[in-house]
């Protein structure tokens, strides 16, 4: 199938000067130039900006549109939508999600994570759903009169890299606080009824529900926070997923840059906590929770381009 493949720049709220997110979208097209609709959405969260290092593959692996190549590469099915996300702030190299994580301060590290008002996945549907407004708009036709309801909704895979996986914890613990409550009106209205609610979930209940796998990649902060080390989060989600027969995994991918950094030892404690919590909760899951670790490029020395090279050889399945 043809792709519609670009980068925009979107606010979360319509008519605001800002801040804006950049994106970068590769999105199906249907055979009539509409868009179509994907089996899953692939995002890609974006950790700090580096530059200037001279190194061709830290260059490429840190260009938005060839990361999405890359992760298009890694599925096995050809029905999937992929975006790369941006903060909308930068503090010098550093990203700051603050919409997604309001707790971070000026550096972009997060003081914890609090789910109340579910900023992360409210904020990406948001986004999405800007995103497909200016698509639709390029390609100047109504998909609206041409989408026809798939038999199942697409799925979500959820990747963060490095600072990224920051805004991967903050959803984890959104869907996680899920199963301490009722989720109704608190989660907000479906966006109005259009051709998004086929290619995207358009609440933030429907979106953290269609979440599949959440995938760690070399995550890792100057403070702690770059895992989660709740064990009630975990719990709660276990006891969410079960009740609602739903299937997740976690793929903990790393390299030694991030886990056998002797600076910053709590990385590697905080993901041996998290791995820890998240096995004696499959035990729990009826077989609903699953959880991987894998460790990249463990017979070299830690290096910079190993953790940029990491997206390049990750195994997703």
């Amino acid at each position: 199938m043809d792709r519609w493949t670009g980068l925009l720049n979107v606010s979360l709220s319509k008519g605001s000067a800002g801040p804006f997110f950049k994106i970068a979208a590769s999105l199906l097209l249907s055979p009539s130039k509409t868009l179509a609709v994907p089996s899953i959405n692939a995002i890609f969260y974006r950790g700090d900006r580096v530059e200037g290092t001279g190194d061709p593959v830290i260059e490429s692996l840190s260009d938005s549109k060839n990361l999405l190549d890359t992760i298009l590469s890694k599925f096995q099915i050809s029905a999937v939508n992929a975006w790369v996300v941006e903060a909308s702030t930068y503090n010098g190299a550093f990203a700051v999600y603050r919409e997604m994580i309001p707790t971070v301060n000026s550096r972009g590290e997060p003081k914890g994570y609090d789910p109340i008002g579910f900023p992360a996945s409210s904020s990406i549907v948001s986004i999405l759903s800007a995103c497909v407004d200016q698509i639709q708009n390029q390609l100047s036709v109504n998909t609206l009169k041409e989408s026809i309801p798939p038999a199942s909704s697409p799925k979500t895979v959820i990747l963060g890299f490095s600072k990224g996986g920051t805004v991967v914890n903050q959803l984890v613990t959104e869907l996680a606080y899920l199963s301490t409550r009722h989720a109704s009106n608190s989660l907000g209205t479906d966006l109005p009824q259009t051709s998004h609610c086929f290619m995207f979930p358009t609440s933030s209940e429907s979106f953290l529900n269609s979440i599949l796998e959440f995938h760690y990649i070399d995550v890792g902060l100057n403070c702690s926070g770059a895992y989660l080390t709740d064990k009630d989060i975990f719990r709660n989600l276990t006891n969410f997923i079960v009740k609602n027969d739903m299937y997740i995994s976690f793929f903990l991918h790393g390299t030694p840059r991030q886990w056998c950094d002797p600076y910053r030892p709590w990385i590697r404690k905080e993901k041996d906590l998290m791995l820890d919590f998240l096995s004696e909760e499959t035990c729990r899951s009826e077989g609903k929770l699953k959880v991987i670790e894998r460790l990249y490029f463990g017979d070299k020395s830690p290096s910079l381009r190993m953790h940029f090279e990491i997206i390049d050889v990750i195994n997703l399945t």
